[in-house]
């Protein structure tokens, strides 16, 4: 005999459905960087490894953000992945109509010209090699030319529309069990 399923009967598969939906589903947070007259930079969700042979790894971009017309453009960005610690950087980087560059943001000109902020737990300075229009956003198909990662701190998430870590440790980080 089959438990009953408790559960609320499925719904169509609408924009407020499907943004509900994915509200579910935890995601890594970075900032993406590119260079320009002014740098841009954006807070995003969406950063994926796409292939390991050859390097590939995307993120995705409304095409009504204020940073589309720079990344259109740009031959090279620096993706951020942030630490737990650094969601008031997370925030600073995905509100409209700010410096983002502005203090307290800590950052420097990197390789190609591409902002490369400090602290963050990796960064990738990436060559775009394709943009893919789909809707209203752009997958952005990026080769990783340089990497810098610590091996220290724990990433920061976004899950059911707020920032989260990794639940066990001090610094948000899972821990194995001793041996």
């Amino acid at each position: 005999m089959t438990a009953p399923d408790h559960r609320p009967p499925p719904v169509d598969a609408d924009v407020d459905a499907l943004r509900t939906l994915l509200r579910h589903q935890a995601s890594t947070v970075v900032v993406v960087t590119a260079p320009g007259a002014p740098a841009v930079g954006f807070t995003a969700t969406s950063f994926t490894s796409v292939s390991l042979a050859p390097p590939i790894v995307s993120f995705c971009l409304n095409l009504g953000a204020s940073s589309w017309p720079t990344v259109a453009r740009s031959r090279h960005v620096v993706v951020h992945l942030l630490a737990h610690h650094q969601q008031e950087l997370a925030r600073t980087f995905a509100t409209s109509g700010i410096d983002r560059f502005a203090a307290p943001t800590r950052w420097r000109t990197g390789p190609e010209g591409v902002p490369i902020l400090d602290d963050t737990l990796a960064w990738l300075l990436c060559r775009v090699v394709e943009r893919v229009t789909v809707g209203d956003h752009a997958i952005v198909l990026a080769e990783p030319e340089l990497i810098q990662h610590a091996d220290v701190g724990s990433p920061l998430l976004y899950h059911r529309g707020r920032y989260a870590g990794l639940a066990g440790g001090p610094d948000g980080a899972t821990r194995r069990p001793a041996a």
